[in-house]
C-alpha cells in the first residue's frame, strides 16, 4: 500500500503526528478482545522502592502512565494540549486576584471503581497524605505551594496556597494529586505492591513475576465519570526487557502497538519499509535529556569544570550520530516549543571550542585532565543511551582536558544512588509533569528538587521562581523564566543536551493511535480501538 504521511504544525498545545508506512494486513494480537501494548518501562517493587504505584510516591513516566489510566485527578490536560480542564471536577477556579485560593466543585455522582462515592473529603485526604508522607521520590514538591486544604460539604474542596501559583491547575492534573480511596490507603504510610484504588477510566490487574509487573491488564471502569471517552473494553500493557524484544513481539503479532522506547534503528527500519503492516506515528515531544552534577563533589565542585564541559560537548554531533532525526540539540532546560524558552547555553558558549574550555579551566587553576565518571542507566531510556555516553566520553576526552570513564547501571539501582548523591555526573531524562516552563526549572533548582541536587541559588529560589508563578499570563512570566535560564547557563548545575520526538508503532487495524500519546508522553489508552 502507498505510504501515507500526515503533517500538522509542530507547536506546543497542538498534537502533530506524522503517519508513515501503512500496509494492508489484518493481523494482530490474539489476546481476545484486549488491545496489547508493549513498553520497555519496568515496574519493580523493592526494599528501596516498595510502593511503585502509590500516587504519593510514583514519579517517573512509566508509573505515571499506569496511574493516569486508573486514578482520577481534579483537572486534566486536553488531548491536544493547552490549559487543563476539569476532569473529576465539574468546575475549578481561582477565587481571588492573587492566585492563592483555588476552589473546585466535584462532579455529581462520582464513584470509585468499587462503587464508593467520591467526596471532597477524599480529595483532601489524598492531597494531605501526599504532603504528609514526603516520599523519597520528591514528587510531593509538586504540592509545595499548598498551605491547607478544606472542604465545604461533600462537593467543594478549597486549596489555600502559601504563595501565588498560576501553575497550580496544571499540578492538580498530575498523579500526585490523584484521588485515592481512603479505605485502601493508610494516611501515614505508603501502599506497597501493585494495587491501585481510584476512579479513573480503568481498573488494574497486575500480573507480577519476581516483584515486577510483566503485564498490566486495564479493564474499563463502569463507574468512571469524566471527560475521556473510553473506546475499548480492555487494554494490556506488556513490559519487555529490550526494544528488540518488543519489536519482535510486534512483528509476530503478539502485541498490537509499541511505545517507549523504540530504538533509532527500529524507527529507521519501519520508515524505510513500504511493505510492512505497521504504522509509525511521529510527533513532537517535550522529553529532554541532560547531565546532572553533584555540585558538592570535589571533581565538579569548581564551576569552571562544569562550564568547560558545556563548552566542549557537541550537541549537533550527538543528536545526528546517535538519534538521527529523532532528536534536536537543546541549549536550555526549557524545550524550544515551550513559552519562555531561551537559548541560554548557546548564547553563553556558542559552538564547541576546546581552546575556550582550556582557558576557563586555566583561569580557575584546575589541573587537567580532569578525571570524571559519567553515570547512566542502561535500561530506562532505551538502547541508544550507551552509544550516547560513549560519544560524550569521546568528545570530552578528545579535547585533552578530561579523562572520562562511563558506567551504566540498572534503573532500580541508578535512581536511588543518584538521589543520594553517589554520582558526580549523571545522565537523566525528563518528561514534563505538565507543559509549562516552570516544570523544567523548579524540579531541578528549587528546594526538595527531584534529583537531590545540592545546588541552591537564592535569587532563583526566593525571587525568580515565585515571581514567575504569580503571572497567570505565561508570556509575561517569561521575563523571570529567561533570567533563571541565564543563571543556569552561568552556573551549570545541569547541562541540557537534546530534545526528543515521540514515536508509536502500531498494526494498521488499531485506531486512535495518533491520540494515544500526548506531547508530555502521557499514554491515553482509552483512545485505542480496533477497526480498518
Amino acid at each position: 500500500m502507498n505510504r501515507k504521511t500526515l503533517v500538522l504544525p509542530t507547536v506546543i498545545g497542538l498534537l502533530a503526528p506524522v503517519l508513515a508506512a501503512c500496509g494492508g494486513s489484518d493481523s494482530g494480537s490474539d489476546s481476545g478482545d484486549a488491545i496489547v501494548v508493549g513498553t520497555t518501562d519496568r515496574f519493580t517493587a523493592s526494599k528501596k522502592d516498595p510502593a511503585p504505584l502509590d500516587p504519593a510516591f510514583a514519579y517517573d513516566v512509566g508509573t505515571w502512565n499506569i496511574l493516569r489510566q486508573t486514578v482520577q485527578t481534579l483537572m486534566a490536560v486536553p488531548n491536544g494540549g493547552g490549559d487543563p480542564q476539569p476532569e473529576a471536577a465539574e468546575r475549578c477556579r481561582f477565587t481571588d486576584t492573587g492566585n492563592e485560593r483555588y476552589e473546585c466543585t466535584l462532579r455529581k455522582g462520582l464513584k470509585f471503581s468499587n462503587g464508593d462515592a467520591v467526596t471532597a473529603a477524599d480529595v483532601k485526604f489524598s492531597i494531605d497524605r501526599a504532603m504528609r508522607l514526603k516520599a523519597d521520590s520528591g514528587v510531593f514538591a509538586l504540592l509545595s505551594t499548598v498551605d491547607t486544604v478544606e472542604t465545604e460539604g461533600d462537593q467543594v474542596v478549597v486549596f489555600h496556597l502559601n504563595t501565588s501559583d498560576a501553575t497550580f491547575p496544571f499540578k492538580l492534573s498530575t498523579p500526585v494529586a490523584g484521588i485515592v480511596n481512603p479505605d485502601n490507603y493508610d494516611k501515614n504510610k505508603l501502599r506497597g505492591g501493585f494495587d491501585v484504588s481510584g476512579s479513573g477510566p480503568y481498573t488494574l490487574k497486575a500480573e507480577v513475576k519476581n516483584d515486577e509487573i510483566v503485564n498490566a491488564v486495564f479493564t474499563k471502569n463502569p463507574n468512571y465519570q469524566g471527560t475521556s471517552e473510553v473506546k475499548n473494553d480492555k487494554v494490556e500493557l506488556r513490559s519487555f526487557e529490550s526494544s528488540d524484544a518488543m519489536g519482535a513481539a510486534l512483528g509476530k503479532g503478539d502485541i498490537d502497538m509499541m511505545t517507549r522506547t523504540i530504538s533509532p534503528a527500529q524507527i529507521k527500519k519501519i520508515q524505510s519499509d513500504d511493505s510492512t503492516d505497521v504504522d509509525l506515528i511521529e510527533q513532537p515531544g517535550l522529553e529532554i535529556r541532560y547531565l546532572g552534577f553533584n555540585t558538592n563533589d570535589p571533581s565538579v565542585k569548581t564551576k569552571a569544570v562544569r562550564q568547560a564541559m558545556a563548552q566542549v560537548i557537541n550537541r549537533g554531533e550527538l543528536t545526528s550520530k546517535v538519534y538521527g532525526s529523532g532528536a534536536d540539540p537543546l541549549y536550555s532546560m526549557v524545550p524550544a516549543t515551550v513559552t519562555g524558552h531561551a537559548n541560554s547555553f548557546f548564547n553563553k558558549y556558542g559552538e564547541p571550542d576546546a581552546a575556550k574550555a582550556e582557558t576557563l579551566l586555566s583561569k580557575a587553576n584546575v589541573t587537567t585532565p580532569v578525571k570524571l565518571t559519567l553515570h547512566y542507566t542502561d535500561d530506562h531510556y532505551g538502547p541508544a543511551t550507551k552509544e550516547e555516553f560513549e560519544l560524550l566520553k569521546e568528545q570530552l576526552n578528545g579535547s585533552g582536558l578530561f579523562d572520562v570513564t562511563i558506567k551504566g547501571e540498572k534503573w532500580k539501582t541508578f535512581r536511588p544512588n543518584e538521589q543520594k548523591g553517589d554520582y558526580e555526573v549523571y545522565g537523566m531524562g525528563w518528561f514534563p509533569d505538565f507543559p509549562d516552563a516552570d516544570n523544567y526549572l523548579a524540579p531541578f533548582l528549587d528546594k526538595d528538587n527531584t534529583i537531590g541536587s545540592p545546588y541552591a541559588n537564592p535569587r532563583i529560589r526566593d525571587t525568580l521562581i515565585p515571581e514567575s508563578r504569580r503571572e497567570a499570563d505565561r508570556l509575561t512570566a517569561s521575563r523571570s523564566i529567561e533570567q533563571i535560564q541565564r543563571i543556569v547557563a552561568e552556573d551549570v548545575p545541569v547541562l541540557p543536551l537534546w530534545q526528543g520526538k515521540q514515536y508509536i508503532a502500531a498494526r494498521d487495524d488499531i485506531t486512535g493511535v495518533e491520540y494515544a500519546l500526548n506531547s508530555s508522553a502521557t499514554l491515553q489508552l482509552w483512545e485505542l480501538g480496533r477497526g480498518l
